[in-house]
């Protein structure tokens, strides 16, 4: 069986260190709430809004979660009039059943008022 969580948080400006920080920050709580074991993981898509181009948010899971082995692949979001800026969103797709708890954080929850993380 496989699932499918997904999240998103913001960054208040495009650099390499607060997409660092707020990208690792998503990922972990996406573990912990989900009690996820990182070789389970088959692939990891994020999306992108246009305004943020100084980093992969996905590089830091190489590099300080030892993702070398999985999939992963960035997307630029829509652009939609009037839609939430600087915005990292994720999808993992996991191996196994799970809770699916989403995780939404920053100025993201606006998203998902439901799921404030």
């Amino acid at each position: 069986m496989m699932t499918a969580l997904r999240g998103a948080t913001t960054v208040e400006n495009d650099t390499p260190d607060e997409i660092r920080m707020r990208t690792l920050e998503l990922y972990d709580r996406l573990m912990e709430a989900n009690t996820l074991e990182p070789e389970r993981i088959i692939s990891v898509v994020f999306s992108v809004t246009e305004d943020i181009q100084s980093a992969y948010p996905g590089m830091f899971l190489r590099l300080e979660r030892g993702l070398t082995e999985t999939a992963l692949m960035h997307f630029n979001e829509m652009k939609v009039t009037g839609s939430l800026q600087k915005c990292i969103r994720i999808m993992i797709h996991y191996e196994g059943k799970t809770p699916k708890a989403m995780v939404y954080l920053h100025g993201a929850t606006i998203l998902r008022p439901d799921l404030k993380g």
